[in-house]
């Protein structure tokens, strides 16, 4: 679609306040005619309900475009707008992003190359709550197991979060900025800017997001206010068109209010360097080389008493803090090689090594937490080997296939384990070590007919997990008080779709069905004996053997210049093959149709999500997130959205959520708990209408 912007367009604001109030035409008539005579260019909707396949199985998303819901202030919040993801709803921020039903370590998150892990054992702090969406410049996400270029054990998918690693063309300054108001106290700003020439470069990019306790569709106020920022500045060599060498530096903290448990987080402190390098090649056997290496630590802070009105419950009688930390290292290399004219491979290495540990308090009053020391209760070390080649079989038919192997080490430090109030018990495996060796890979074919406008693929991956910290480490196993030596994880997985223009409409349909067999199932209120009650609920990591298939389909239809539709429909239905029940937190169908309308630099929109029930359920089992609690009814949800290019580098969008203030929450979202001056409700809910405002400059 095209619009025309003009050199009056700087006027538009101040000439609609003044029209408004004096009952004036906004512009003149020769105006108006130099409108009509200006260049066209393209501007880009809001709504985006299906995403543009790049290549199978990939998704390729602005990072810096405003989507709605409301625009993303973290990770998850921007997955949310991709069909097929869900979120895990715990507060105002840090959810849980699933995507086809699959939490946690099966989703690998990358952020510009470099594994964030959390430190907090409940996961307050997902890899996604480190993320500032405007702080990237795309958002790439590969489905199911058919890559082995990011990262081991990734068997639901990869998200990538990618910053350009690029040569300015000369003395430059480039800027995005972007400032988000809206309903519950919501405010947003962010700054990120660029300046250097051909041979040096600078970026800086500066975030703060904010909002207080939000309230849900019956009125009720959610324990959910929360404050992130970031400092991220990175600084390059650039020598030549090929060769970029860049370093960064970022520090970020935060606070966040959950409406989910009996503690909030009150620090989520991150500091974080990285060293990327890239030189391309011209004419030879090795077309790229790349090198990553990055550190990243984690001091987290929780406690029962800043946010909220601290009230002495069974569990905690005096103001409690945990502090959990994670340090980790790693590290890629890869090349990419021309073998020849229908052969690429691509080679490398990965490497990881991260060390938790943790200190708490149970008064605060009488024993800081900070005059604790640290207990060292897990590492892990990763080193793996990959390489991923395509080859051309003939005009517009392609061959992919990729194998990597890993070497993993675990150590258990903890010498006790902590039962709650039933005080600690010695570690079974106390200084234990484990090594796997895992393998993954895939091999996939894709091909087109061009003259029914037509592309399609079928492939099948197979990847082998090592379990997570949370998976090991904080839970039991079913005939221990440790889960350390449960088995790794083993999805083989089919995927297979299609994508087919006509005229003005195309249409993508993907559709996977996996089997797992180990499946890490974790499941809460798990009776084991006990000497002093009998019986004890406990939190147990169990093996079992799962299978889930679904898809998506997406249709997007230019009726004609003006008029665009979007609509999409996500699906998953898992299965416990070994307890004889439905697979827990699996998210049920989900649809979702957008329609917009676009002149010339304005366009209005509407987004229309309908979600059905979902009555297949496994009480208390789930994943290391939460666990089901119940079945769900259906709920549909109705936004409207516009916005309007004010000058040729300012954008003023706005819209307004939830619009006819629907009371709902999302099937897999965790359970309400007991709050001093809160109401107690079944899931943590959504939020209710929410009207906001964003306006970007681009310089």
């Amino acid at each position: 679609m095209k619009i025309k912007q003009t050199p009056v367009q700087g006027k538009v604001l101040i000439r609609i306040v003044i029209a408004t109030c004096m009952s004036q035409p906004l512009f003149s008539e020769q105006e108006n005619q130099s409108i009509a005579n200006e260049e066209a260019v393209e501007l880009k909707p809001i709504v985006v309900t299906a995403p543009k396949l790049d290549r199978a199985l990939e998704v390729v998303l602005d990072a810096k475009v405003a989507y709605q819901p409301i625009p993303a202030q973290d990770g998850a919040d921007f997955l949310k707008s991709v069909p097929g993801f869900s979120i895990i709803r715990k507060g105002g921020t840090d959810g849980d992003p699933t995507l086809r039903g699959m939490a946690g370590s099966r989703l690998g998150i990358s952020l510009d190359g470099q594994c964030l892990l959390g430190g907090c054992g409940n996961r307050m702090d997902p890899p996604t709550a480190y993320v500032f969406p405007s702080a990237y410049d795309r958002v790439t996400i590969l489905k199911g197991p058919q890559s082995v270029l990011y990262g081991p054990g990734t068997s639901a998918g990869v998200v990538r979060f990618e910053s350009d690693l690029r040569r300015l063309s000369a003395r430059n300054v480039e800027l995005d900025s972007n400032l988000t108001v809206g309903s519950f106290g919501r405010l947003d700003a962010a700054m990120d800017a660029t300046v250097g020439n051909s041979d040096y470069f600078a970026r800086v990019a500066l975030m703060r997001t904010e909002s207080s306790d939000y309230e849900d569709g019956a009125g009720n106020e959610i324990h959910s206010e929360h404050m992130r920022w970031i400092a991220n500045a990175a600084f390059g060599w650039t020598p030549n068109d090929d060769t970029v060498l860049q370093f960064s530096a970022i520090r970020s903290d935060g606070e966040a209010a959950y409406a989910d448990r009996a503690m909030d987080g009150v620090a989520f402190d991150r500091e974080s360097y990285q060293f990327r390098f890239r030189r391309d090649y011209e004419g030879g056997l090795i077309e790229r080389a790349e090198l990553e290496l990055g550190y990243n630590y984690i001091d987290h802070v929780m406690d029962n008493f800043s946010l909220r009105t601290f009230t002495p419950n069974a569990m905690m009688i005096q103001p409690t803090v945990s502090n959990p930390d994670r340090r980790t290292i790693g590290g890629r290399g890869s090349v990419e090689l021309a073998t020849s004219d229908v052969v690429n491979l691509s080679l490398g290495i990965d490497f990881q090594e991260n060390a938790h540990s943790i200190r708490w308090s149970m008064n605060q009053g009488l024993l800081p937490y900070e005059n604790m020391s640290r207990m060292r209760d897990a590492e892990f070390t990763q080193f793996g080997v990959f390489g991923e080649m395509t080859y051309e079989l003939a005009e517009h038919r392609k061959l992919f296939a990729g194998l990597r192997l890993d070497d993993w080490r675990a150590e258990d430090g903890r010498e006790q384990i902590r039962l709650g109030m039933m005080g600690s018990m010695p570690n079974p495996t106390a200084g234990d070590t484990r090594d796997a060796n895992p393998v993954s890979g895939f091999i996939r074919f894709e091909g087109e007919i061009p003259a029914y406008e037509v592309s399609y693929y079928a492939g099948v991956g197979h990847a082998e997990r090592f379990l997570d910290y949370w998976e090991l480490i904080r839970n039991e196993s079913e005939d221990s008080l440790s889960a350390f030596h449960e088995s790794p994880e083993k999805t083989t997985q089919l995927d297979f779709g299609m994508t087919k223009r006509i005229g003005g409409a195309q249409l993508s349909l993907a559709a996977f069905l996996s089997d797992v067999d180990d499946f890490a199932l974790v499941e809460s209120g798990y009776a084991k004996p006990s000497s002093i009650m009998g019986t004890r609920d406990a939190v147990v990591t169990r093996g079992i053997s799962a299978r889930t298939w679904g898809g998506e389909a997406a249709l997007s239809w230019r009726l004609d210049e003006h008029w665009l539709v979007d609509a999409s429909l996500a699906y998953t239905r898992g299965e416990n093959r070994t307890d004889d029940l439905a697979l827990a937190q699996i998210a049920p169908l989900e649809s979702r149709l957008s329609v917009s309308y676009t002149q010339r630099n304005w366009t209005v929109g509407g987004l229309l999500r309908a979600v059905d029930n979902q009555d297949r359920v496994a009480i208390n089992q789930g994943n290391i997130v939460g666990q089901d609690i119940g079945p769900t009814s259906g709920f549909a949800v109705f936004s409207l959205n516009g916005s309007m290019y004010l000058t040729d580098d300012a954008r003023l969008s706005a819209g307004v959520d939830n619009l006819f203030d629907e009371d709902y929450a999302e099937h897999i979202s965790r359970a309400g708990t007991m709050i001093a001056g809160y109401p107690q409700t079944t899931r943590v809910n959504e939020p209710g209408r929410m009207l906001w405002a964003r306006l970007d400059f681009s310089y």
